[in-house]
């Protein structure tokens, strides 16, 4: 079974992607209104045995709208005027998007503040509020 391989410890099945063609808008001239050119690439991350969960937490926080409330990812691919190389872009897309998922981001080292940096930060307070002082009204009795 054919499979698209991402990284040594990630590969999809063919059977995990679901792909439908649909009419496509935009370039293509008259094989716009005659043929189903455009990719619509379907992938449910939720239910993929391929994903670990910490790639699966990753994957979700990427997909933003593309991600359907029953947790499938949906790809839409129309760029090219042939359903062959929308079909290519849109694996080229899924496999950008998982690979991206796939590594963990650097964890923060924490850090303290340069001396200078705070006394910067203590400047601009003092300007700001000589500022407001310079606003405020004053009543002399």
């Amino acid at each position: 079974m054919p499979k698209l391989t991402i990284s040594p410890s990630i590969a999809l099945d063919d059977s995990e992607l679901i792909e439908s063609f649909v009419l496509a808008s935009g370039p293509g001239g008259q094989n716009v209104n005659k043929l189903a050119t455009a990719v619509e690439l379907r992938f449910d991350v939720q239910h993929s045995p391929s994903l670990s969960d910490d790639v699966r937490t990753r994957l979700i926080r990427l997909c933003g709208r593309r991600l359907t409330k029953d947790g499938i990812l949906v790809i839409h691919a129309q760029r090219f005027r042939s359903q062959e190389r929308n079909r290519a872009d849109a694996r080229e897309r899924l496999f950008d998007l998982i690979l991206r998922a796939s590594v963990p981001p650097r964890p923060r080292t924490a850090t303290r503040p340069t001396r200078a940096s705070r006394e910067r930060r203590l400047e601009g307070k003092k300007q700001r509020s000589a500022l407001k002082q310079t606003r405020a009204r004053r009543f002399d009795d």
